[in-house]
């Protein structure tokens, strides 16, 4: 068996189990609890792993708080976040101490403040805060490709090489824009569109009235790899859920592209593996 198939079987494995948890919590003692939390524009998502960073729990909620990347609602992402901890802390019969978060890359002069504020008055220890792209390869193992993240705001971009991080890169462009596109297309509400590409049942329908924007996602993605050794692209954010998205992808960028089981949930998953019990300053 290749390389690369083990490496995405490790992934896709580690997905099914965090959803089997999200389902049913394994209430079983740790020594200490590692948590992962992920501030998407479109949903937040608070992994728990324990002790041998295996996934124990999980919850999510779709939510307004942060738009473009940047934390909009301060309070009520805190409020969010709380809650999600809380819900799981009962679940699982224990406190939930130490997180890692993650923001998406270039922003940390802009935003790590406010995500690592957010995180804290949740009532969280916060041991790790590092860029989203990276926080998934902690997941997907990629040693000489790129991570792109699309989330609901930006895509954000992590070339890797031998397993190392050399560039980094995020713009406009991702699931907000497939909501006002759809918006448009149907006469519905924003609101009402974000909601209608959730259907998996409707992908079939709404791939080619998203087309052009995924296109867009894909020149972005091909502008930041030029002039570096790309074999392959892995997808990762909850907008990569859109069923077909990775064909128009490695269509137009010419290279494999690999989407993991669940795109939404590989980010959280690796800012857990990222969590330790080492307090930031």
């Amino acid at each position: 068996m290749s390389e690369k198939k083990l490496t995405f079987e490790y992934c896709d494995r580690l997905v099914k189990e965090f959803e089997e948890v999200i389902k049913r919590p394994i209430n079983k003692k740790s020594s200490t609890y590692y948590c992962g939390v992920d501030l998407g524009t479109a949903c937040i998502v608070l992994a728990v792993m324990d002790e041998d960073y295996n996934p124990v729990a999980g919850a999510f909620k779709y939510a307004d708080v942060v738009k473009d990347g940047m934390v909009v609602d301060y309070i009520g992402a805190v409020k969010i976040v709380r809650e999600l901890k809380n819900e799981l802390e009962e679940k699982l019969n224990a406190e939930l101490i130490y997180a890692a978060a993650a923001i998406p890359p270039g922003t940390d002069a802009l935003d790590s403040g406010a995500i690592k504020n957010v995180v804290q008055a949740a009532g969280f220890e916060l041991t790790s805060l590092l860029d989203e792209p990276t926080a998934a390869n902690e997941v997907l193992h990629i040693k000489n490709g790129a991570v792109v993240d699309i989330g609901g705001g930006t895509t954000g971009i992590s070339i890797l090489k031998d397993g190392k991080v050399i560039y980094v890169a995020d713009e406009p462009t991702g699931g907000t824009h497939f909501s006002l596109v759809l918006s448009g297309a149907y006469g519905m509400t924003f609101n009402e569109a974000d909601k209608f590409k959730r259907n998996n049942e409707k992908h079939k329908e709404i791939l080619p009235v998203l087309k052009p924007v995924v296109e867009k996602v894909s020149s972005i993605i091909n502008h930041h790899i030029e002039g570096y050794d790309v074999k392959e692209i892995s997808l990762v954010g909850g907008t990569c859920c859109l069923t077909g998205i990775e064909e128009i992808i490695e269509k137009q960028t010419g290279i494999y592209t690999h989407k993991p089981r669940n795109p939404m949930f590989v980010t959280p998953l690796g800012i857990a593996l990222s969590c330790t019990k080492e307090i930031m300053d």
